[in-house]
């Protein structure tokens, strides 16, 4: 005899709610339904925003971590999941953050950047696996994304990062969930339900994006990947950043274009070293010593700190 269903528990979790607003969204043309749903974002910025302490005390947490040498590592699920590999994959070209000090898993492995693998978040133990095989140490910095905050493959990953002395840092758009519980460093993205109600590939994901960009982003700073606002530590691979590296050698220095040319060619295309040379009026192995003596800050090295 088959037992009769357990009945259905009320979701508690703000993002698999419905939303109350707007409940005529397939009846609206396409103006007004790209218009809604643009909109709707803006309660990501603000949900981002309204994180940035709590953001800013996970920088001020792996800031130290990542000075002795610690890695930034990256674990989530679904679109979670690929907002790290993104995240990650992006600050090496960008600040010449070192690849292997910037790695992501996501549950159901590489194929699940491309392709869905729902079933694969509801394994813990794969999430835990998966740190193990990253070998974390006490100077790595876990960033666990889950817009739920309940997912097991992500909080296995914690429970193993935190096993081993990382940092954990947690992303979730659900106060009061079991990531935020668990982690050391929570961040509340409260972004409430989806207008198409459940997915949170909308704006939770843009708030989850926009604290990923954030927080590396201030531990780039802070890091001295930055002189001003100028992308000093950019890695330039093609003709646009080539480009891009001359025109900051040029900014900052106030060199025309042929003394900035020689400036970075002499450097090895590194923009920071070659505004250090310019600026200082010394050659490229005087400035970097002096680089190497400021811990990498092109502020401190030019003696403006």
């Amino acid at each position: 005899m088959t037992e009769p269903a357990q009945p259905l528990r009320p979701d508690a979790r703000r993002t698999e709610g419905v939303h109350p607003a707007h409940t005529n969204l397939d009846t609206l043309s396409t103006l007004e339904l790209a218009q809604t749903l643009a909109s709707d974002h803006e309660v990501a910025v603000q949900a981002a925003r309204q994180a940035a302490p709590q953001l800013a005390r996970a920088a001020d947490a792996a800031l130290p971590r990542l000075e002795r040498g610690g890695r930034l590592l990256y674990a989530g699920a679904g679109t979670s999941g690929r907002l790290g590999v993104l995240d990650a994959s992006e600050l090496p070209p960008t600040f010449s953050w070192p690849p292997e000090r910037a790695l992501a898993v996501i549950a159901g492995g590489e194929r699940a950047i491309r392709h869905a693998a729902e079933g694969a978040e509801d394994d813990e133990a794969a999430g835990a696996q998966a740190l193990i095989a990253l070998a974390p140490t006490p100077d790595d910095v876990l960033i666990a994304v889950a817009a739920s905050g309940t997912t097991p493959w992500v909080l296995g990953a914690v429970r193993e990062a935190q096993r081993l002395g990382a940092l954990t840092v947690g992303l979730s758009n659900n106060p009061d969930t079991p990531l935020l519980a668990l982690t050391d460093c929570p961040v509340l993205l409260d972004t409430g339900p989806e207008l198409i109600s459940g997915s949170t590939r909308l704006k939770a994901g843009t708030a989850q994006k926009i604290a990923l960009n954030t927080l590396s982003s201030t531990l780039m700073v802070r890091l001295g990947k930055v002189y001003g606002n100028l992308m000093v530590d950019l890695r330039a691979g093609n003709a646009k950043l080539e480009g891009r590296a001359l025109r900051l050698v040029m900014h900052a220095t106030g060199a025309n274009e042929k003394v900035a040319r020689a400036a970075l060619q002499a450097a090895g295309g590194q923009v920071k070293l070659a505004v250090v040379c310019l600026r200082l009026e010394v050659g490229v192995p005087e400035a970097q010593r002096r680089l190497e003596a400021a811990g990498g800050h092109a502020r401190a090295a030019l003696g403006e700190a």
